[in-house]
């Protein structure tokens, strides 16, 4: 069994740990709590907020797109990202979710019905195999093979997030190099000369109502690359915020901390 994290900052020393309390004031202004972890791959440290909030369990949400999307593709559910999941006719609130989407298309508009589809496909003795096999959080599925990274049964750490993503960035993860690519490619966000960002965003609300939301990617300038983890918590009620502070909170720390100017 491979273990999903081999940069966990469980082991790691106070020699390449910076605790930086500093990014503090980027939560604060948008009324926000949270943790963020970054690893420097090319000198081996991190750069981490709140500690212990970084190694705290949380419900992946749609980050867990991420390998749902992996599974489909290494089990041969789906032959491509082109491949169509096709709508259940059932009409939601998010029209964009509304029609026919490749994976590719769902996975870009985070279309929860369609992935849910993927999973049923997918099926519950091989999502299993999977969860162990990559040891994803807490492995947990609960009762269902359609709703388990959604409720609270599936657990999962920023710390093992960042790195989930940091061995999926150098296909590292016991699935094809042609599937883990295709991946890679679906989360790219921004790709010009000076920088690539790349993530996938996630957002569920607690049994108390706690709006809780992820952003997990990678920022690479000059050949460099950043693996990354955000994980915040907003007040209640404020569930439509989600989509524009985490990212506003992900860009104010990645500009304080030198990016977006390509000479990271």
């Amino acid at each position: 069994m491979l273990p999903l994290l081999l940069i966990s900052v469980v082991g790691c020393t106070v020699n390449n740990v910076d605790i930086d309390d500093s990014l503090q004031k980027h939560f604060e202004a948008q009324g926000a709590q949270g943790t963020f972890g970054m690893f420097d791959n090319s000198r081996g440290t991190f750069t981490i907020y709140d500690l212990e909030a970084f190694r705290t369990r949380y419900s992946p949400a749609s980050t867990f797109k991420i390998v749902n999307a992996l599974i489909g593709l290494q089990t041969g559910r789906l032959t491509s990202d082109s491949t169509v999941i096709p709508w259940d006719g059932v009409v939601r609130e998010r029209p964009e979710w509304n029609r026919d989407l490749s994976l590719h298309q769902a996975f870009r508009v985070s279309a929860v019905p369609h992935f849910q589809a993927l999973a049923r496909m997918i099926g519950k003795d091989t999502m299993q195999y999977w969860l162990d096999t990559l040891a994803y959080g807490n492995k947990r599925m609960g009762s269902t093979v359609d709703q388990f990274w959604l409720d609270t049964s599936l657990l999962i750490s920023p710390d093992e997030q960042l790195g989930l993503v940091k061995r999926l960035y150098f296909r590292q993860l016991p699935f094809r190099a042609s599937v883990q690519e295709s991946v890679k490619k679906m989360m790219i966000q921004e790709n010009n000369a000076k920088w690539q960002l790349a993530w996938k965003t996630g957002m569920t609300v607690t049994s108390e109502g706690t709006p809780q939301g992820w952003m997990v990617g990678w920022i690479e300038e000059n050949r460099h690359v950043y693996p990354f983890a955000l994980h915040i918590e907003l007040a209640k009620g404020r569930e439509a915020d989600m989509m524009v502070v985490r990212e506003r909170i992900l860009r104010d720390i990645l500009a304080s901390l030198g990016f977006f100017k390509g000479i990271m």
